[in-house]
């Protein structure tokens, strides 16, 4: 029953909790993202290299095409998906990290410590006041 307990607290801490929250953000972001480089980046890309970015790839074994057009038997390497995911991926970093720019910006720089007084320090103090007590 103890274990169930400490799995319990654990579960409800804050930062559990955060983590939650921001997984499920970062999942909707990355559609987001996607439906960006889908729509947008990819045919812009297309549009350069006079080519859809998502149907790059290199034909390892050709295929037998049936009467309705469809390939089978056909080994490719999809090399157009994986550049589609990396710019995904620098998307999403790039977002990331101006995101914890801009939070690391708004937290407020750590106020120096004061230099300690000049003049005796309060060991000195004591000592003073230790003396005058037994010169009494």
């Amino acid at each position: 029953m103890g274990m169930l307990k400490e799995f319990k607290d654990f579960a409800m801490k804050g930062n559990l909790v955060d983590i939650a929250v921001g997984f499920v953000m970062g999942a909707a972001f990355k559609q987001v993202v996607t439906s960006f480089t889908g729509g947008i980046v990819s045919p812009i890309i297309g549009l350069i290299f006079n080519t859809d970015f998502k149907d790059l790839k290199y034909i390892v074994t050709e295929g037998v095409a049936d009467a309705t057009g469809n390939v089978t038997g056909e080994v490719a390497i999809l090399y157009g998906d994986f550049l589609t995911n990396l710019i995904d991926f620098i998307i999403v970093a790039f977002v990331m990290f101006m995101i914890i720019k801009g939070i690391n910006a708004t937290k407020k720089k750590e106020v120096a410590t004061p230099a300690a007084p000049k003049g005796p320090s309060q060991e000195d103090l004591l000592a003073e006041i230790r003396d005058l007590l037994a010169k009494k």
